[in-house]
């Protein structure tokens, strides 16, 4: 009994799907003809590319060499006005770039400039703090002398160094020695000191 169940089986085959029909049906006779067009147009020395170029340009939505042509110098007008841009840009960027190039030589110049004036004030200082402590100790020498030793001394100085000096004592030894000057030199330098 099995067996007649596998002979209707096979007795049943598969009809062809419509894919195969359409294969059949359809695209071997269209590939056929065209091979059969394709020698006749061969022996009839007919091109066929320059027909199809014909019928195409009848086409409305199909664009004909002219047009193509004519949009071609827009293109190339486009381009000249592009390189035309870029030119001007890079002669931009070219003149930007010599600004920042002096800009940055003037920046170099002006650090040079304040390293300089930086050590000169430092070696303004240290000569200043130098003086300061000569000027400690010569008044701390008059101070020690007696004014009578001190009057002469000072009395014989440049007038701004002893100036300075009479400045910096105590009040004290600065009556002390201005009494024992002559009255003409004390009072040059008391005027002095009341300026």
């Amino acid at each position: 009994m099995a067996r007649p169940l596998q002979n209707e089986n096979i007795e049943e085959e598969k009809s062809p799907g419509i894919f195969q029909k359409l294969f059949f049906w359809v695209v071997i006779p269209l590939l056929f003809v065209i091979a059969v067009l394709l020698v006749i147009a061969f022996y009839t020395n007919t091109n066929v590319f320059e027909k199809a170029k014909e019928l195409t340009t009848n086409l409305p939505f199909v664009a004909s060499q002219e047009e193509v042509v004519d949009s071609l110098p827009i293109d190339s007008e486009k381009m000249v006005e592009l390189q035309a841009e870029l030119k001007e840009k890079e002669a931009e960027i070219a003149q930007l770039q010599t600004q920042l190039e002096s800009a940055n030589a003037k920046n170099q110049e002006a650090l040079t400039t304040q390293e300089e004036l930086e050590y000169e004030i430092e070696k303004l200082k240290n000569e200043q703090l130098v003086t300061k402590k000569e000027v400690t100790e010569i008044i701390s020498a008059f101070e020690k002398m007696s004014a009578k030793e001190a009057a002469p001394i000072l009395v014989a100085m440049n007038s701004n160094d002893a100036l300075r000096i009479l400045m910096e004592l105590k009040s004290d030894t600065l009556s002390e020695i201005l009494s024992k000057m002559a009255p003409a030199d004390a009072a040059k330098f008391t005027e002095q000191l009341t300026q």
